[in-house]
């Protein structure tokens, strides 16, 4: 696999999951437009994660049956029309309609990375999906600051029927450039492809602890990003929605730093780089207590939570990979699905825990689910489960 079709698979991904995370930074916006209140405003953000857990499920497993090609285009179409229902929405139900298709369709990103690692020469894979990965992540960064942008400008309707234009143009692109599936077919029926995920968990280890890490990595960068803005945007700082997106370009540079991750992996080394990370996770939330005195404080803590969350999750998704080479769409599937519960239960635990215990409520649930997250590694890696 070239990297220019790595990076092409990376900015793809990152366009499409970009999609779910737009919100965040407008919470305060869309509860204001639509009468919702800020301890119930992340029900927005869970009804999408919600959905794309849904899409995991139903529609991943796909990729191990169908031609991958059609199905990542025909899937970023329908997310076209979804972004375009959300930009119109002229009630709060039609915008939860929306942003429950989009967040159903988003799951593409997931076809993408097992369709990159099918592609991938074995020495290669686990760099070829920490490329693809980090794509993700940084699109999910770069949306706060994307979002944040537009909305000041043009409102935060405007986000997503740009992002639904964006969208289209990448359809074109990869119809032109998407190499041709040539990957073995399962003789499953869709039923009986649905059924294997649960007999992949009873089989593989492996699967069953990335996928409780992820849960739990993935809570804590929903607690952190989905309450952010609710301090940053009120007094004392009373920050702008571009100021407050700005604050995803911090999180890129720890993803970008922590794309090596890949390479490790395919060294052997993914255990050490899990325990390392988990730490550094735990650490972060020091100088992310401090965000209401001290911005640089949040700046350094943004990079360390991104960094550590990254490097997990390549880890995680380049060692599970290696599974099992016909079911890597179901693999991925399967993973996911952790990583959504965590992103919902994060998303609407941080928000009600700000209403009732402010900031430093949602930096001690942030810190505890960080040690949670070593303390099972640590057990995982001594055989203790």
């Amino acid at each position: 696999m070239s990297r220019r079709i790595a990076l092409l698979f990376a900015v793809a991904c990152g366009m499409a999951v970009a999609n779910i995370y737009y919100a965040q930074p407008l919470l305060d916006a869309i509860a204001q437009e639509f009468g919702i209140t800020h301890s119930s405003v992340g029900i927005v953000i869970t009804i999408t994660q919600v959905c794309y857990t849904l899409g995991l499920l139903l529609l991943v497993p796909l990729g191990d049956l169908l031609n991958r090609r059609w199905l990542i285009t025909g899937q970023m179409l329908l997310s076209v029309l979804a972004l375009i229902v959300v930009g119109t929405a002229p009630t709060g139900i039609v915008l939860f309609i929306g942003i429950a298709a989009v967040g159903l369709l988003a799951v593409v990103t997931q076809t993408l990375v097992a369709f990159a690692a099918t592609l991938a020469a074995p020495a290669e894979r686990g760099r070829t999906v920490g490329v693809v990965t980090s794509g993700i992540v940084i699109g999910i960064l770069l949306a706060r600051t994307f979002s944040g942008v537009l909305t000041d400008v043009a409102g935060w309707r405007s986000v997503y029927l740009v992002s639904a234009v964006f969208t289209l143009i990448m359809v074109c692109v990869l119809l032109r450039i998407l190499p041709q599936d040539q990957s073995k077919r399962e003789s499953l029926s869709y039923l009986q492809l649905l059924r294997s995920l649960f007999t992949l968990f009873a089989e593989e280890r492996i699967l069953r602890i990335r996928a409780v890490l992820a849960l739990m990595i993935f809570t804590v960068f929903s607690i952190f990003w989905t309450s952010l803005v609710l301090p940053l945007s009120a007094p004392p700082l009373s920050l702008s929605h571009t100021a407050i997106g700005a604050f995803g370009l911090a999180g890129v540079a720890g993803a970008l730093a922590a794309a090596r991750a890949g390479r490790l992996a395919d060294q052997g080394l993914g255990q050490r780089t899990t325990g390392v990370a988990l730490i550094l996770l735990l650490l972060s939330w020091l100088p992310i207590r401090y965000t209401e005195h001290s911005l640089i404080a949040l700046v350094v803590g943004i990079v360390l939570l991104d960094l550590a969350v990254q490097a997990v999750h390549v880890t995680n998704q380049s060692m599970i990979l290696n599974v099992r080479p016909e079911a890597r769409s179901r693999l991925t599937a399967g993973y996911m699905v952790f990583y959504s519960i965590g992103s919902a239960t994060g998303a609407i635990a941080s928000t009600t825990i700000y209403a009732y215990a402010g900031w430093n409520g949602v930096c001690l649930l942030g810190a505890a689910v960080s040690a949670l997250a070593l303390i099972f590694w640590v057990m995982t890696r001594r055989g203790i489960y």
